[in-house]
């Protein structure tokens, strides 16, 4: 069995290859790793550019604005993010190893599959936005701010709808290496988002409907691009046209991705957490203004590198704000921020080895026991009995970031790969062949 998996594991590489020099192998592999990680990293920072862009135009409109916005994109937007991000993360474990086992006609099947059960789950999720106000007002919330709140998150709600083909094309093409068009798109929709944004919001001063406009636009032009591109031919191996077969068997795609959701959900909710504390401090508006800044600052970890955020600090807020006092509070939270960039440049690809594997449950267990049992309650004791207000809250934060980032470390080398990849062949050899059946019954019928 171990000597089969090693063949499994080493059919592409020749001999030669193997036998170089550690050194020369590690280079080897980093130069064809960068070749899809490169447009990845662009098509990521581009995406996330969108969010960042529209806070920004938004933190001009007000503060109160500001507040709201990151209220409804750092708390709703990302407990559904981290739903359907998460939920679709299992089609990034079953297009990968298919592709991996050369089954490509299965991964057009995946695709179809995962968007019956991520729109589905959409629809679940619409009462959050319809009923925003109450809610944010429930949980503590300043009653202006949850007001403008609840306008933001009914335009949100397209968002939402957008990142189902959004987070399923990009997985499905990843798999494939086609990279190239994704990040395309991505340069072109950011494009467009920012002139769009100041013509909507500093131009014409729209406010909050033109800033929402730009970016639900921004989120939906790729998204009508990769539809084509996958479906008019570009992708003829792994996609042939719309199936029946998409609405069978779809029991192991439905459990696999609740635990892909669980698992990604617990690292998304974390910050939202996070935001929600800080929300009912005192000076809150101010509070959440430059905590909301700070995490989109920290989700640039991979293009900004510690010299330009230590020589920006408290500067780098004025992109987003006008206020004084929340730049300050930024310049204050700006040693914690660069302790996050340097834990989350290892974290993700943890979590990425994971998905690739198929471990979402152990991991939603690990998540579970490092943010939520010893992360928070940390950043509690911190916060209110030390009196270190905001800081205390993101110092426990990290600090369960740091033993989650070591126990999937310990984990990910205690495992055998060897095995791994002949439970990878097993699953999708199983799902073919009952998919083959199924069609070959149907066809016959």
């Amino acid at each position: 069995m171990e000597e089969s998996a090693r063949k499994l594991l080493r059919e592409e590489i020749s001999p030669e290859e193997d036998e170089l020099p550690l050194i020369k192998r590690v280079w080897q592999e980093s130069k064809v790793m960068w070749v899809v990680a490169a447009p990845a990293i662009f098509t990521r920072a581009s995406t996330f550019g969108i969010n960042v862009t529209s806070q920004a135009f938004v933190g001009h409109i007000g503060s109160k604005e500001l507040a709201a916005f990151a209220l409804v994109f750092t708390v709703l937007i990302r407990f559904a993010n981290g739903i359907l991000f998460g939920m679709a993360s299992a089609l990034s474990t079953l297009c990968g190893q298919a592709y991996g086992a050369r089954r490509y006609g299965m991964m057009g099947v995946y695709l179809q599959r995962s968007w019956i059960v991520l729109y589905f789950t959409s629809l679940l999720l619409l009462p959050l936005f319809f009923f925003t106000s109450p809610i944010m007002k429930m949980l503590g919330q300043d009653d202006s701010i949850a007001d403008v709140a609840g306008t933001i998150s009914l335009w949100s709600i397209a968002v939402i709808f957008a990142y189902v083909l959004s987070f399923t094309f990009q997985t499905f093409l990843q798999s494939q290496s086609k990279n190239v068009v994704i990040s395309f798109l991505a340069a072109f929709s950011i494009t467009i988002h920012v002139c769009l944004s100041w013509l909507l919001t500093i131009k014409y001063k729209l406010g909050i409907p033109g800033a929402m406009i730009s970016t639900i636009l921004a989120y939906w032009i790729p998204n009508i691009g990769q539809f084509i591109f996958v479906t008019c031919g570009w992708c003829h191996e792994t996609w042939n046209g719309f199936s029946i077969l998409a609405f069978k068997d779809l029991g192991p795609v439905v459990k696999l991705s609740l635990s892909s959701g669980v698992m990604l959900c617990l690292e998304l909710w974390y910050n939202t957490i996070l935001v929600l504390l800080t929300g009912s401090m005192k000076n809150a508006e101010v509070e959440i203004d430059a905590l909301s800044i700070c995490l989109n600052i920290n989700g640039w970890e991979m293009m900004i590198a510690f010299g330009f955020l230590a020589a920006a600090r408290e500067r780098l807020a004025y992109i987003f704000t006008t206020n004084q006092q929340v730049a300050v509070a930024v310049g204050d939270l700006s040693p914690l921020l660069a302790f996050s960039i340097l834990l989350n440049s290892v974290q993700p690809v943890l979590s990425g080895v994971a998905v690739g594997a198929g471990w979402q449950s152990i991991v939603a267990y690990v998540n579970i026991g490092c943010y939520y049992i010893i992360g928070i309650p940390v950043g509690v004791v911190l916060s209110k009995v030390l009196h270190l207000q905001v800081k205390g809250i993101w110092m426990g934060m990290l600090f369960g970031t740091l033993v989650q980032t070591i126990v999937l470390t310990i984990i990910t080398c205690k495992t055998d790969w060897d095995e791994q990849v002949l439970l990878a062949r097993r699953r999708v050899d199983r799902y073919s062949v009952d998919d083959e059946e199924t069609d070959t019954v149907t066809s016959n019928a």
